[in-house]
């Protein structure tokens, strides 16, 4: 298991103060990452609309990841919620 640390952003950044959580991964991609975020939103945080998290993108410190890559090395991804603007 891999710990990896989730930037938040966005609606995301209200789950906590520091604007980041730590979150156990099973395996080592994106998809795992957003597979054991699906499972931990609604116990920790019941009132969080968890299906944003399907629409959101995540991304290390260089670009935006897809579900099939590996979570980076340094253990750090930022998650982004969807935008929207004029």
């Amino acid at each position: 298991m891999k710990q990896v640390t989730v930037q938040l952003f966005g609606a995301f950044s209200d789950l906590d103060v520091r604007r980041e959580i730590a979150v156990d991964v099973s395996g080592g991609t994106v998809a795992d990452l957003r597979q054991a975020l699906r499972e931990l939103l609604p116990v920790r945080w019941p009132a969080f609309r968890a299906g944003l998290l399907d629409y959101s993108a995540f991304a290390d410190q260089q670009r935006v990841l897809r579900d099939h890559e590996a979570l980076p090395d340094d253990g750090r991804v930022a998650i982004l919620p969807p935008v929207s603007g004029g």
